[in-house]
């Protein structure tokens, strides 16, 4: 527990600036473009920065350190993957994506796809937007077990309260301001995410980093091994397949792919690509670090014990800093966390507005109406968030893990293939997309053999195979969607 006054009063501090960064978005938040996707006017570092806080949340400052700890080297394949993943789905989904949004007025994905196949029966909107409904309850339930953790071991509070008051301070600001607001804190949380997990291993490791690999041998030499276990057992390939797939997951995050349709322009994607590439390797280098650098300072001091490995960077940071230090340090996992959770509670809300509310129930509504039903849908959607999140045994990695994997098969190839092939119809993009979320809801069941595989590989492989199958046993797209994608393609060379 963290008594002190210091840290009490940072906290407070840094709330306020998030909700003040709000109160100034509300004030910009016009219409539901702004809303949503905030005039289309990011530039290349809030649209990079944004991009990468939304995606890492709490698990990038407790997930992966508490990984890193148990695991050692074995957690090079989680991030290498993620890593990899990230300059993937910048280098080929960003421009196409934003393009074609452009080119087809859309503001969701679930629009996108709509719009995209010329859907009049609405199925894939309802489809899509019922999927990212269900996958984000988990995501962010994960973002509110990490605030959780965060306050309850920072303040000693009961986790409940702790829970609660941390799903407070998320829904505040998003709620007012929208995507500008949830952009704009992305830029400055993204910034204290990284600061924070490159001072923390270099202050708390004694004697540099030249003594991090003897000091780590002396406790295990498996540490060191990507290609083995801590117990000195080879990793299966299934083990490293499940790591290194993880990557996979990015073409299919809605609230990631949202930054590319909100930037202001394609030259300054390219930009942000090699921005958010760099935060991101910066970042998990330096969130591993913090796992091995807290694996060593436990072993040497018997007076410490850790019941929970996911909290090696509030240990730390408690250990070492002055009370104002460590309350801008601790700042930081709550910047993660609230920087992946209003991205989730905004995408979200955008698919009960716009998807469901509009498309079903008032297909003349407008920007106005739209807004409150959003801001409405963030506060029911975290209401539903925070009571799977009671449980204080739950963990952020696993419960990430098993949402980004839902993504990245349901909405993964679907949205790739639709960028870059004309033959793609209708019925190939529902069949991807149900495929692809149902295969990860049912192998997340089975066990044993290849079964234990991270159920994001078989529900890209059977949703990329269902996609292409279907769309070839199928008739060709019609005259109006075979347009649509010509002009797609000479807006993409005529757009900056």
């Amino acid at each position: 527990m963290f008594n002190s006054f210091a840290i009490t009063t940072t906290f407070i501090a840094y709330l306020l600036l998030m909700l003040g960064i709000g109160v100034v978005a509300y004030m910009r938040t016009k219409n539901s473009t702004d809303y949503f996707l905030g005039g289309r006017s990011l530039g290349p570092w809030p649209a990079a920065l944004s991009a990468g806080a939304s995606d890492m949340s709490g698990w990038l400052l407790m997930g992966l350190p508490g990984y890193a700890y148990a695991a050692g080297f074995e957690a090079i394949w989680l991030a290498g993957g993620l890593l990899v993943g990230t300059w993937a789905n910048w280098l080929i989904s960003a421009k196409r994506l934003r393009t074609y949004s452009i080119t087809t007025d859309s503001l969701t994905i679930p629009e996108y796809l709509a719009r995209r196949f010329q859907d009049n029966s609405k199925l894939i909107q309802t489809i899509s937007a019922f999927f990212i409904l269900l996958f984000f309850l988990f995501y962010t339930s994960s973002g509110l077990v990490a605030g959780g953790k965060l306050f309850e071991t920072v303040f000693g509070l009961d986790y409940t309260t702790a829970v609660v008051i941390g799903t407070v301070c998320v829904v505040s600001y998003t709620l007012f301001g929208g995507f500008l607001a949830v952009s704009w804190t992305d830029l400055v949380q993204g910034l204290l995410m990284s600061a924070a997990l490159l001072i923390v291993p270099i202050a708390a490791l004694e004697g540099g980093f030249t003594k991090l690999g003897s000091e780590l041998t002396a406790i295990n030499p498996e540490l060191l091994t990507i290609w083995n276990g801590i117990d000195g057992q080879p990793l299966s390939a299934i083990a490293i397949i499940s790591l290194a797939a993880w990557g996979l997951g990015y073409f299919g995050q809605p609230h990631i792919l949202a930054r590319f349709k909100a930037s202001r322009s394609n030259k300054d994607l390219t930009t942000a690509r090699r921005i958010a590439v760099t935060w991101t390797g910066l970042s998990m280098a330096g969130a591993m670090l913090v796992g091995f650098v807290g694996l060593i300072y436990v072993t040497n001091t018997p007076a410490v014990t850790l019941d929970d490995s996911e909290k090696i960077f509030m240990l730390l940071v408690n250990a070492i800093f002055h009370p104002v230090i460590a309350g801008i340090l601790l700042a930081a996992i709550l910047a993660a966390i609230m920087s992946t959770a209003d991205s989730q509670l905004l995408v979200s809300s955008s698919a009960l507005a716009e998807d469901f509310y509009k498309q079903w129930f008032n297909t003349s509504a407008t920007s106005e109406q739209i807004v409150k039903m959003g801001r409405f849908a963030v506060i029911a959607i975290s209401i539903f968030a925070l009571v799977l999140a009671m449980n204080p045994n739950s963990s952020v990695l696993g419960l990430v893990s098993y949402a980004w994997a839902g993504f990245g098969a349901a909405f993964g190839p679907v949205i790739v293939l639709s960028l870059y092939w004309s033959r793609m119809n209708r019925q190939g993009a529902l069949a991807g997309i149900v495929v692809g979320g149902v295969t990860v809801v049912v192998w997340k069941q089975l066990s044993g053999g290849w079964f234990d595989v991270y159920e994001i590989v078989p529900g890209m492989v059977l949703a990329s195979i269902a996609v292409v199958f279907v769309s070839l046993i199928t008739a060709e797209p019609s005259t109006g969607v075979a347009e649509q994608h010509d002009k797609f393609e000479k807006s993409l060379k005529e757009i900056d």
